[in-house]
């Protein structure tokens, strides 16, 4: 499995992003989708996930309300729609991959990753 993050960018403090995670040699149908992300200096950490079926989600309290994983997207590209960012979100952010239907917030649970793609939220 291969992964493609994209979409991140400079954004002000209350704005939107989205981004994409684009999938090649399976589709998402078979397996789940977490997105994680790390900051300079800290620890990677979970943002969201979706279940392999697509019927359960789960997202960090840092961004519950804000951030949503659609559940309604392609077969082969997830998104992660941040609304109301803050200075705080400014990351590196990951798109992973893993079979089955749990949601761990632990990275090392979820095999498949693919590159980062940098989000920066100025106030």
């Amino acid at each position: 499995v291969q992964l493609q993050a994209s979409g991140g960018g400079l954004v002000q403090a209350g704005g939107s992003l989205r981004l994409s995670c684009a999938a090649s040699g399976r589709t998402f149908g078979t397996y789940g989708m977490g997105w994680f992300r790390q900051a300079p200096g800290k620890e990677r950490e979970f943002v969201a996930g979706i279940s392999q079926s697509g019927r359960s989600t789960a997202y960090a309290d840092s961004v519950k309300g804000r951030f949503t994983i659609p559940r309604d997207s392609a077969e082969n590209t997830k998104y992660l729609v941040m609304n109301s960012l803050k200075p705080e979100d400014t990351a590196l952010y990951y798109c992973a991959a893993r079979d089955g239907n749990a949601i761990y917030q632990s990275p090392n649970r979820w095999p498949w990753w693919g590159q980062g793609t940098l989000v920066t939220v100025s106030s």
